[in-house]
């Protein structure tokens, strides 16, 4: 298991509020944010921290109502009429608890916050009842008739 992940399941347990699945999701959802939907702006350049190796491509960074809504289109993608189900299932009822995650994550290192970022940004973002609720309607064709 890598330390990372240690760290992070070390965290669920002392917690004891969410699932270690709802931590790494997030995570995902970050990625998927970034690398699926574009979203989010690059961080500006450091250059006091540069460095001769190989840099990694720049990190884009997200707002709390900007990953509110990757979580949300994630969700759906992964879960479908499901999503609410399963968040539900690993404690997260609104997105208020998705903040509450990002906050713990960067307090152990493992996701970074820019100087404007609040823990306040992922309240009341949306309702969960309403952003995971799909309207599909049965149709009866002409033929079924």
């Amino acid at each position: 298991m890598s330390k990372s992940l240690q760290r992070i399941a070390r965290l669920a347990k002392e917690s004891g509020r969410y699932r270690l699945d709802a931590y790494l999701f997030v995570q995902q959802a970050l990625v998927y944010a970034q690398c699926e939907l574009g979203m989010g702006r690059p961080r500006t350049h450091d250059p006091e921290n540069e460095t001769d190796d190989d840099e990694p491509p720049p990190e884009s960074h997200l707002t709390g109502q900007q990953l509110c809504e990757a979580i949300r289109l994630y969700a759906a993608d992964l879960y479908g009429l499901m999503a609410k189900v399963v968040l539900n299932s690993w404690g997260l009822t609104a997105t208020r608890d998705f903040g509450e995650i990002v906050y713990q994550l960067i307090d152990i290192g493992e996701m970074t916050k820019s100087e404007t970022d609040r823990r306040e940004d992922f309240d009341g973002v949306y309702d969960f009842d309403e952003a995971f609720q799909q309207r599909y309607e049965i149709t009866a064709s002409a033929d079924e008739s």
